[in-house]
């Protein structure tokens, strides 16, 4: 799987299960070449998305539902995964 596909899936997942207003996911996969978890071939990815989407979760309950979606594409396609949270009403981002 290339990277714009693993992109591609990470985008479908997180919108069929959450309908998120803002969704971005950022390849960086190119900034960790050399890195031993680039050697596998798996992504490096930044996700930008709309924390709204989560009703009344938790930052730690937010990470473990993005995470138990794509758990299967652990560790073979997606090696690193960066979380933001944005909200939509103050537009303030809090990372994971």
């Amino acid at each position: 799987m290339t990277n714009a596909q693993r992109q591609a899936l990470i985008i479908l997942r997180l919108r069929e299960k959450f309908s998120p207003h803002r969704l971005e996911v950022i390849d960086q996969s190119d900034e960790h070449i050399g890195h031993s978890g680039a050697q596998d071939g798996a992504g490096h990815f930044d996700l930008i998305i709309d924390k709204d989407c989560f009703g009344d979760l938790n930052r730690l309950n937010i990470h473990k539902a993005i995470y138990q979606v794509l758990n299967d594409l652990i560790p073979h396609e997606i090696h690193a995964l960066s979380i933001q949270l944005v909200s939509e009403e103050n537009e303030s981002k809090t990372s994971l």
